[in-house]
C-alpha cells in the first residue's frame, strides 16, 4: 500500500532558512523513526544531519515503525529485530537514541512477557517502552499507517492484560490514536492504572475525510475527548505530528516551505490546549521525523515549538523540551545539564 506520508524533498526544504531561536535551550527529541523503504530512507546519517542543524538536541528517542524485523523465527519475536537493527545503525551515537519504544504485540495478553524480556535483552538497557499500531478510523481517507490496523485493538481484554504486563516490566506505553478513539484511551488508562500511557501526536486531531480542521465543532470534539484522557494521572502527551497528512495541513503543496512564525500561529490552538490540559510537567515536544519532514524542516520545526513555548517560565520550558520526556522514559537527566556541551561525533 502506498505511503500516506508527504514525500521528503530536501531541495524544497532548503528554500527556507532560519536562524536558530534560543540555541541555549537543551532539547530531547522524544519521538523519531528510522527506516529504509522503497519510498525513502532515513538512517543514522540522515537523523544526525537534522540534529546537527543548530538546535541543542542532547538525545533522542526512537519509536517503532516496523524497521528491520526478523524474517524468520517465532512471529511474536520478530519485532526484536527492530531493536537490533536500530542499535546497529546508530552504534556510533550512544545518545541517539538514548531510548527505544519497541513493538510487542499486546494482543498476546499476559503471554507477551517473554517478548518483553527478549526486547529488554536486545536493547541493552535502551528499551523504555512499547507501542502497537492502533490508529483506526472507519473512513478510508483517514489513514496514517501504510498497513492500517483493524478496529478495536485498544478495547480488547488481551490488550489491557498486555498493558498491565508492560507496566510490571517497568516499561511505558505509547499510544497513537485518533481523536475518535480517545474514549478508548481513557478506558485503557482506567483499566491499567499502573502503566504510564504517552498519547502521541496531540491525541490525533483530524482534518481530513469527514473532519474539517477549521470547524469549531471538530476542534471542541477533540479537546473534550482529550480532556477526559488528561484527567487520568497516568497519562502524558506528546505535542507534535502536525506534518501528518491526517491533521489536514498542506504545507507541502506550497511553493516555499513554511516559516516558523506561520507554523506557530497555525498550531497555537492545539498546542495551548495540550499544555492547558496536561500542564508542562506531563507534556513533551516531539519531531516525529521523518514523517513530518515532508512538510517542514528540522530547524524550522523546533523554532516553531520555541515560539509556542516563549511565554512559559524557564522551568516550564525545560519541562516541555526535555525534562518531562526524560522523566517519563527514565533517561539520565545529566545528559541535559545546562553546562554540558553536546558532542555529535
Amino acid at each position: 500500500m502506498a505511503s500516506p506520508h508527504h514525500r521528503v524533498r530536501e531541495d524544497w526544504l532548503a528554500l527556507m532558512q532560519e536562524d536558530v531561536l534560543a540555541p541555549e535551550q537543551p532539547v530531547f527529541d522524544c519521538h523519531h523513526h528510522l527506516w529504509d523503504r522503497p519510498e525513502g530512507r532515513y538512517k543514522s546519517e540522515d537523523l544526525m544531519a537534522d540534529i546537527g542543524a543548530g538546535h541543542d538536541v542532547r538525545a533522542s528517542l526512537y519509536v517503532q515503525c516496523r524497521t528491520g524485523y526478523r524474517v524468520d523465527g517465532p512471529k511474536a519475536l520478530r519485532p526484536v529485530g527492530e531493536v537490533e537493527t536500530v542499535l546497529d545503525w546508530m552504534r556510533e551515537h550512544d545518545r541517539f537514541p538514548a531510548g527505544i519504544v519497541a513493538m510487542a504485540d499486546l494482543q498476546l495478553g499476559d503471554g507477551v512477557r517473554p517478548v518483553l524480556e527478549a526486547l529488554a535483552e536486545a536493547g541493552q538497557g535502551r528499551v523504555k517502552g512499547i507501542r502497537n499500531a492502533t490508529a483506526w478510523h472507519p473512513d478510508r481517507t483517514v489513514r496514517s499507517n501504510p498497513n492500517p490496523p483493524p478496529d478495536g485493538l485498544l478495547r480488547t481484554v488481551a490488550f489491557r492484560d498486555g498493558a498491565r504486563a508492560v507496566a510490571e516490566h517497568g516499561f511505558s506505553l505509547d499510544v497513537w490514536a485518533y481523536q475518535t478513539q480517545l474514549d478508548e484511551v481513557r478506558a485503557l488508562a482506567t483499566a491499567a492504572p499502573d502503566v504510564t500511557i504517552i498519547v502521541d501526536h496531540c491525541g490525533g486531531p483530524l482534518g481530513v475525510g469527514p473532519h474539517d480542521r477549521l470547524d469549531p465543532e471538530n476542534f471542541r470534539a477533540w479537546r473534550d475527548a482529550l480532556a477526559t484522557v488528561a484527567a487520568m494521572p497516568n497519562t502524558r502527551i506528546k505535542i507534535g505530528g502536525f506534518g501528518l497528512g491526517v491533521f489536514g495541513w498542506r504545507y507541502a503543496d506550497q511553493a516555499l516551505p513554511p516559516h516558523s512564525e506561520a507554523l506557530a500561529e497555525d498550531w497555537r490552538p492545539w498546542v495551548e490546549t495540550c499544555l492547558d490540559l496536561f500542564g508542562p510537567g506531563r507534556a513533551m515536544f516531539e519531531s516525529n521525523f521523518p514523517v513530518d519532514k515532508g512538510q517542514v524542516g528540522y530547524r524550522t520545526l523546533w523554532n516553531a515549538f520555541k515560539r509556542l513555548a516563549a511565554a512559559l517560565a524557564p522551568d516550564e520550558r525545560d519541562a516541555v523540551f526535555w525534562r518531562s520526556a526524560a522523566s517519563t522514559y527514565g533517561i539520565n537527566e545529566q545528559i541535559f545539564a545546562h553546562d554540558q556541551r553536546r558532542i555529535l561525533s
